[in-house]
């Protein structure tokens, strides 16, 4: 039972997510105070990516970057496979799910591979860790361009989404242009990065919550709870809950049908189910704007937590089998 109940209870972060949720909605901030706030968010996203790309080392690129099947797969996985499914639950839209927890989902759908977890369950699993940490950041890289675009196709004008060139352009400022940034300055700053590791972890944590309490807060000023049934909340769950079941079993029999060894499946499964917060939540906040953005991102906050707790039972699940690297 202990061991069940471990596996199952939210980590830290996710309860901090919760904390940040129930903040905002009893002391959401507005006016002068809300604007300033959403400067520093601003500030602290593009201090968060520039972090990210002096993170990543080049040999890992040049590395990962020769397993071009691979990368095709996960990114076929994440940009293709996902928007296909979020589309077959449209019919929820507007009677199980609010129009704009609907919206949150066909997000989640389109949103980049996350990176840390990513590489952290290829590392417990035994995979081919070089191509998972390729295939994660360019993943997050693509999700800027691809992203916006994809909204554009799956939703229109729904959500109240910005216009999907100026979006493009916007996160690129503030996603693309300090991870490039960070990554070209790797050779002088990498060694102090790498002490920092454990600091910086809390950092992305930060930074998202951060943006998740000013998101909130503007969306309980609009209304969020007062329009948001129970019913809604628990059909996003479920939802959730869904995706995951179809893309990791989906995703597994792909590889293995493709022919990829066992030791290139466990990057190919974990890149290609897992969808990124820390990426989605600033996208979110620069694609859509208005009362609406809460709700637009609670789908992804739920997926996220039920992706660790399943990664986390496959990643051991692989490790048990003992997979070894290939011979070269």
């Amino acid at each position: 039972m202990t061991r069940w109940w471990s596996r199952l209870r939210p980590d830290n972060f996710t309860l901090a997510l919760l904390a940040t949720v129930v903040l905002a909605s009893v002391l959401p901030m507005t006016g002068a105070a809300a604007r300033g706030f959403d400067h520093f968010t601003d500030f602290a996203i593009a201090a968060l990516f520039f972090l990210h790309g002096a993170r990543l080392p080049r040999e890992s690129i040049i590395a990962g970057m020769l397993h071009w099947r691979l990368h095709i797969v996960i990114l076929a996985c994440t940009f293709v496979l996902f928007p296909l499914l979020g589309l077959a639950f449209k019919p929820l839209s507007g009677t199980l799910l609010t129009p704009e927890l609907y919206i949150g989902v066909l997000f989640l759908c389109a949103l980049p591979s996350t990176v840390q977890s990513s590489i952290a369950f290829t590392s417990i699993a035994g995979g081919n860790v070089p191509a998972a940490v390729c295939a994660a950041s360019l993943s997050s890289i693509l999700g800027v361009f691809l992203t916006p675009l994809l909204m554009t196709v799956l939703a229109g004008s729904q959500g109240g989404m910005a216009n999907p060139l100026h979006a493009v352009g916007a996160i690129m400022l503030q996603l693309l242009v300090p991870f490039v940034a960070g990554h070209l300055l790797r050779p002088w700053i990498a060694r102090w990065v790498e002490k920092q590791r454990a600091l910086l972890r809390y950092t992305d944590q930060g930074t998202v919550l951060l943006v998740v309490y000013a998101a909130f807060g503007e969306s309980v000023s609009e209304g969020l709870w007062s329009k948001t049934p129970v019913s809604s909340l628990f059909t996003a769950a479920l939802v959730a809950v869904v995706l995951l079941a179809i893309a990791m079993p989906g995703i597994t029999w792909l590889a293995r049908r493709l022919g990829f060894s066992r030791f290139d499946e466990i990057p190919i499964v974990f890149c290609g189910s897992k969808k990124s917060l820390a990426t989605g939540v600033p996208i979110a906040k620069v694609l859509f704007a208005g009362g609406s953005l809460g709700a637009i991102v609670l789908p992804i906050m739920i997926y996220h937590q039920i992706q660790l707790i399943v990664c986390s039972v496959i990643a051991q699940r692989y490790a048990r089998q003992g997979v070894e690297a290939p011979k070269r």
